[in-house]
């Protein structure tokens, strides 16, 4: 092929490497094309409540959930079955915003925190079958969203029954989690060595 022919290709070429150039440089500073888009209210909590079913949050916090028939107007009331192992016996917690028994005078950074770390804003610890090391793994944006869905639900008044110590007899539905076997026995961090030096 004559060298005319190639002409038209790299002029073709070199003008849209410039237009590139140019419009790359046109962008706003921190813009990318991978940046994701920010959710309007609405996809935010729909994003939420998409988190909250998958993860499987009706099961355990929606009446009826363990039992297969979800009543979905008490969606996340809590729970009267309780599940009792080594632990205690631990119930299903209210996470609507009711302000009296369940979440409606916590803060989302506090809601937020306690997903990410375990502990209620008290210092008391979520007990199992909560999944929160799981959830802890969501990213800002995700957590963002299920926390805006928790808010977003309809009030509704119910006191789950306390959490029992271990050896205490509940009363009422209870799902048993036995003593684990050697295979499913959870690691225990290892004890800190005694300080043994002479402290003057």
């Amino acid at each position: 092929m004559s060298r005319s022919w190639n002409r038209p290709v790299v002029a073709t070429f070199a003008t849209l490497a410039v237009a590139l150039f140019v419009v790359s440089c046109a962008r706003p500073a921190g813009d990318t094309a991978s940046a994701p888009a920010e959710w309007t209210p609405e996809e935010k909590i729909a994003r939420g409540e998409l988190l909250a079913a998958f993860g499987g949050c009706n099961d355990c916090h929606t009446p009826g959930g363990l039992y297969g028939a979800p009543d979905m107007s008490r969606t996340l009331a809590g729970s009267d079955v309780g599940w009792v192992g080594p632990w205690g016996t631990s119930y299903a917690t209210n996470l609507t915003p009711d302000k009296e028994t369940g979440l409606g005078n916590w803060t989302e950074e506090q809601l937020a925190t306690t997903l990410r770390t375990g502990h209620r804003p008290d210092g008391t610890p979520l007990l199992p079958p909560m999944p929160w090391p799981n959830i802890a793994r969501l990213d800002e944006k995700d957590m963002g969203a299920l926390v805006a869905y928790l808010r977003s639900l309809p009030a509704v008044k119910h006191a789950k029954p306390a959490n029992l110590p271990p050896g205490t007899v509940p009363s009422g539905p209870t799902a048993v989690i036995g003593m684990p076997g050697a295979w499913d026995a959870p690691k225990m961090p290892e004890a800190a060595p005694a300080d043994t030096a002479q402290k003057g």
